[in-house]
């Protein structure tokens, strides 16, 4: 079978059963592993499908959370307030917070409670600046490379740093979420201080604003059934949370005000 015969032939795969296997369709056709993931590499570079573990799933469309800091600040707003109160709900006092970078985590430090005691470690100037009338939170800022898409620190400074640090909890914001491709981001060395940040905590939230749902981007973090819970918006579509629910992640519906 030539090239161009066997991609066709995924792409009829993946239309009629909306996912392929590798290891099935190797044995089916006669042929290695290795050549169906080499054909499924490269339609995933040509846009047609999603590379997951194991084979493909269909193309998702790129996340609007890819575009840079000042335009996603614009991006649902009010969904993205309700979600850092819910977020901030879960805080502990006492407890060591890892905080990512994000609009979304803008709104999570802001509506920690006045009087909150506790320690926030973050590699986002904006989440320390917001921090400031904070007085009973010890903010550790975590040096490195200044990414500007994001306003945050990348690079391999700050990876040794978040080394050191054993955290309760971390809020991780991400450019996309699913429940099969899991969770992805634009940048590749900002997807490095995410997946080093997540497992630096015992417990892990992800900050799941709409238009991050049913997304995908270029540089993965982590599958979605390695997270501990998500906070969603409000009105976010039941199914799809139940397939959160089915992975083991808790969901966390924020509440409009």
């Amino acid at each position: 079978m030539l090239t161009t015969q066997r991609k066709q032939y995924l792409m009829d795969l993946l239309r009629r059963d909306g996912q392929v296997v590798a290891k099935a369709v190797s044995e089916a056709l006669g042929l290695s592993e290795d050549t169906i993931r080499r054909d499924l590499r490269e339609l995933a570079r040509e846009g047609l499908l999603q590379r997951v573990h194991g084979g493909a799933l269909p193309a998702m469309p790129a996340s609007p959370a890819l575009a840079d800091f000042g335009a996603r600040e614009r991006i649902s707003q009010d969904a993205k307030a309700a979600i850092g109160r819910a977020a901030a709900a879960l805080v502990v006092p006492g407890q060591v917070l890892l905080v990512d970078a994000g609009t979304t985590s803008g709104h999570l430090v802001r509506s920690l409670a006045p009087d909150l005691r506790a320690t926030v470690v973050t590699h986002s100037p904006s989440v320390a600046l917001a921090l400031l009338g904070h007085e009973g939170i010890e903010v550790i800022m975590l040096g490195g490379r200044l990414y500007r898409h994001s306003v945050v620190g990348v690079g391999a400074a700050t990876l040794e740093a978040i080394g050191q640090v054993r955290a309760d909890l971390c809020f991780l914001g991400v450019s996309s979420i699913d429940p099969e491709a899991g969770l992805s981001t634009g940048d590749f060395e900002e997807a490095a201080v995410k997946r080093a940040m997540w497992r630096a905590a015992v417990h892990t939230v992800v900050l799941a604003s709409p238009e991050k749902l049913a997304t995908s981007s270029p540089f993965r973090i982590a599958g979605a059934d390695e997270i501990g819970a998500i906070v969603v918006a409000h009105g976010t579509d039941e199914g799809l949370l139940a397939r959160y629910r089915a992975l083991g992640v808790a969901v966390h519906v924020a509440q409009p005000e």
